[in-house]
């Protein structure tokens, strides 16, 4: 059963930098679900993307997989296709309770506990990031979208989901307080959005969604879409 984020209900008196650690991911499926409009949306269409564009004989990647809920999607759609999935995270928190909802996969799963920038990439049909890129560095962003492009069969899929922010600053403020009334009606209070926000700062660092586009063009993607935007997150597909 699912547990119910507390994390931060209490007032406390110094932020640590959120880190997806024990506590976190005991409540990760509570906190994401309360936390990102459209996340279940988003997932299920990962899934039926997958099912579309994964190639025979490919590799399938969910790069920043958690616990799994991406992978599993790819696993539901792909079905018996001779596909290899394998889901990367650096958390080995996530990793150990991963496995356990893998469990009964459709298909075998490789699940690898590294970072995802030094994790080998090759052979791929479908590459996944949802709400991964947004905690990599900066300055370690292009490599990483350059470094899956080349390990891409050509018609491969990548899916990237992230949180979002406007050049425009009365956009940003519009949507940063419709994300934050989303998270007061699904039961957080202001203590908690403010600290969550705390503890977030310099930990998810955002980007446009012209900084997304531009960075797929130039690591050599064809055809670039947003599918799905809500508030202050959106979901992009490039196809190579």
């Amino acid at each position: 059963m699912t547990k119910h984020d507390a994390i931060y209900s209490q007032p406390q008196p110094s932020i640590a930098r959120f880190a997806f650690d024990e506590h976190v991911v005991e409540v990760f499926p509570d906190m994401i679900q309360r936390s990102v409009p459209g996340y279940a949306t988003i997932i299920a269409m990962t899934g039926v993307m997958a099912g579309r564009y994964a190639q025979s004989g490919s590799n399938c990647y969910d790069l920043g997989s958690s616990l799994g809920a991406s992978t599993l999607a790819m696993a539901r759609e792909i079905g018996d296709r001779d596909c290899h999935i394998i889901g990367v995270d650096n958390s080995p928190a996530m990793i150990e309770r991963c496995k356990q909802y893998i469990a009964d996969a459709p298909q075998s799963i490789e699940l690898r506990c590294e970072s995802i920038q030094d994790s080998h990439i090759a052979n791929a049909s479908v590459v996944v990031l949802n709400f991964t890129l947004q905690f990599v560095p900066a300055s370690e962003r292009a490599k990483l979208i350059q470094t899956i492009s080349e390990a891409m069969r050509p018609g491969g899929i990548l899916i990237l989901s992230e949180k979002i922010v406007f050049a425009d600053p009365h956009l940003q403020e519009l949507n940063t307080d419709l994300h934050h009334a989303f998270k007061r009606a699904n039961g957080y209070s202001e203590l908690e959005v403010a600290q969550k926000r705390s503890a977030l700062e310099d930990v998810l660092v955002p980007e446009t969604l012209n900084q997304h586009q531009q960075r797929l063009r130039d690591a050599g993607f064809s055809s670039i879409d947003v599918w799905f935007q809500c508030f202050n997150f959106a979901s992009l597909v490039a196809i190579k």
